[in-house]
């Protein structure tokens, strides 16, 4: 295979130099269509305002988690209602959510509550999504972050059953999983598992003799669709923020062999889904923005069919709001301003919005997310072979100061003399820019900036 050696030059003379290698005949995962995705939540009274599948469309979420964390454990979707009286906004029932994403084209993922409902409300509302009203929602989940209901210490989980151990948390679950594909055989259900290595990960509750994922997965496994983690690493720094993508191989690797252990002849086909995830610092800021796409990127490579981010919305009360990076950090976990006071007008997109829109620059559901090594930690890369045979490169420079010069060397793949296509999204921006610019050996990759240059194979590859 002919190899090519690509240097992007034009930065400052304070420009690190990386190597970056390109196979593109090494093949890793398959972009799915539910792979980028987004939560709402019904407390979310703009969840199905008109602006909403707009916004999710132009992002690439092509699945929407319902109707959003500890609340799915307390909402009752029949009546529309929350335990303990608690908020719900007008316009969030699931038939107007159901009608957002059919105009957005997103699939759905539902949170059946499991800390105060019942199987056969789970089985209900099976029966009601795809034979009364045929909306063939396939993803559905048993609870939200169910080993935070007490067992372990921390009690942030609503659960109503008298036992909150993990044994009973996985025989209820089979009770679910049966009443609901008695309904529908060709639903796909999930288990909530604790995210490897952390918290409550390792810890042996009362009642049990293994710890929560041994525990759920061994009775639970052979009965199973897909394995639920959810995400949010904690940092220090937004530097050490940027490093924890690199944990992804990791933790994924740790899911999959529990689910080879437990899922018995039908492990193959157990999916992963990491149904929540987003940083717990820089959120609204330009770290963040670098964060999500390495995030979603590295948990399909690694074999991850669904990673949501919470959330599309979320709020602020406006409080211990800081600077970081020459931007202002809310401490609002939405892609998108909630439009609190101290915020941007409604809908304003943060970093992490464009972050991950800039997926949609890389590749689109179908393709194929081939092979990218970086000799720095300072930048990461992704690389997709489109349908169309062309080679996207994404490169995420992590320095927040200095450019990157880029030399990368491609195998796979033989490179075209046609001017590339380059996408850039820059530090505290507002707007992705497109250009036909340079050519395929003349780029820059900016200070805490992201790249994406798309490279046309010549007429024999």
């Amino acid at each position: 295979m002919a190899a090519l050696s690509l240097a992007l030059t034009g930065a400052p003379a304070a420009a690190s130099s990386v190597s970056v290698s390109v196979d593109a005949a090494l093949q890793l995962a398959t972009i799915p269509a539910t792979g980028v995705g987004a939560n709402v939540a019904v407390y979310d009274g703009t969840m199905n305002s008109s602006a909403t599948p707009g916004l999710l469309g132009a992002a690439g979420m092509g699945a929407v988690r319902y109707p959003g964390g500890s609340y799915a454990d307390i909402y009752h979707w029949q009546t529309g209602t929350a335990e303990g009286g608690r908020y719900v906004a007008p316009n969030t029932g699931f038939d107007a959510f159901m009608g957002t994403m059919r105009t957005a084209g997103a699939q759905p993922v539902i949170t059946a509550n499991y800390g105060s409902g019942t199987p056969q409300e789970a089985a209900d509302w099976v029966r009601y999504a795809n034979v009364t009203k045929g909306y063939g929602v396939k993803y559905w989940e048993v609870g939200n972050e169910v080993y935070g209901n007490g067992e372990y210490g921390g009690a942030w989980e609503t659960d109503n059953h008298s036992s909150h151990s993990a044994t009973t948390y996985a025989t209820n679950l089979v009770k679910y999983i049966s009443a609901m594909k008695a309904v529908d055989p060709n639903i796909k259900i999930g288990a909530v598992l604790t995210t490897p290595g952390g918290w409550p990960d390792g810890i042996v509750g009362p009642g049990d003799t293994m710890d929560w994922n041994h525990t759920v997965l061994s009775i639970a496994g052979s009965k199973i669709d897909y394995a639920i983690v959810h995400t949010y690493p904690g940092s220090t720094s937004p530097a050490d923020l940027l490093t924890k993508p690199a944990e992804v191989p990791g933790t994924a690797g740790t899911v999959r062999s529990l689910i080879n252990q437990y899922a018995g002849t039908n492990a193959p086909n157990v999916g992963i889904a990491v149904t929540e995830a987003n940083a717990t610092n820089y959120r609204t800021t330009s770290p963040n923005g670098l964060f999500a796409p390495d995030e979603y990127l590295t948990w399909m490579e690694n074999g991850a069919f669904n990673v949501d981010w919470w959330a599309l919305r979320n709020g602020t009360d406006c409080s211990n709001l800081s600077t970081v990076e020459g931007a202002t950090e809310y401490n609002d976990y939405g892609m998108l301003s909630g439009g609190a006071s101290c915020e941007p007008a409604l809908n304003t997109p943060f970093p992490a919005y464009y972050g991950t829109q800039m997926i949609t620059k890389l590749g689109a559901p179908g393709d194929t997310l081939v092979k990218a090594g970086s000799s720095s930690s300072l930048l990461s890369s992704h690389a997709v072979r489109r349908a169309n045979g062309d080679v996207d490169v994404m490169l995420i420079n992590k320095d927040p100061n200095n450019a990157a010069t880029v030399n990368l060397a491609y195998t796979g793949f033989t490179l075209s003399s046609t001017t590339p296509t380059v996408h850039s999204y820059l530090k505290n921006g507002h707007s992705i820019s497109t250009a036909q610019s340079g050519s395929p050996t003349t780029q820059t990759v900016p200070a805490y900036g992201i790249t994406v240059v798309q490279m046309h194979p010549t007429s024999a590859s």
